[in-house]
């Protein structure tokens, strides 16, 4: 019986999406949250999902739709990918992308800010709120 208790706190944890790292063909991948993708190739939809709860307990929603972004960012570039775009917002865990092939072409910037330049780590569309948020390295 003790042994089992014991357990299930480990189970629980290992549950959790700890480790989603963005791998390097995925880091090309560019999100564009509002950007025009009319001009770009489709290739397909990608549908990630991440563990949205721990037993009874919600994660917490920034972390798990970073987590998305990342996963979907390393699925479009397997499919040869350089630009995703959401087509709906989390639901339990799970989120639907767009995965496209614009090539050199720069997506209009949210807010008629400036696109980023080749040399920035800034993605090339912001936001409408003016804000982008990236993933924590080593978390």
């Amino acid at each position: 019986m003790r042994k089992t208790l014991l357990l299930v706190p480990v189970v629980l944890l290992s549950a959790c999406s700890w480790g989603i790292k963005l791998d390097d063909s995925g880091k090309a991948v560019r999100t564009a949250w509002s950007g025009d993708v009319s001009q770009c190739q489709e290739l397909g939809k990608v549908t990630v999902s991440v563990m949205d709860r721990v037993g009874p307990v919600d994660r917490n929603q920034i972390k798990v739709r970073d987590e998305l972004e990342v996963m979907a960012r390393n699925e479009a570039a397997k499919m040869n990918a350089d630009t995703i775009k959401p087509l709906a917002d989390p639901t339990d865990g799970s989120q639907p992308w767009g995965a496209y092939r614009c090539g050199s072409q720069r997506l209009p910037a949210a807010g008629g800010a400036a696109p980023a330049t080749s040399g920035s780590s800034a993605p090339a569309t912001v936001p409408a709120a003016g804000f982008q948020s990236y993933p924590i390295q080593g978390h």
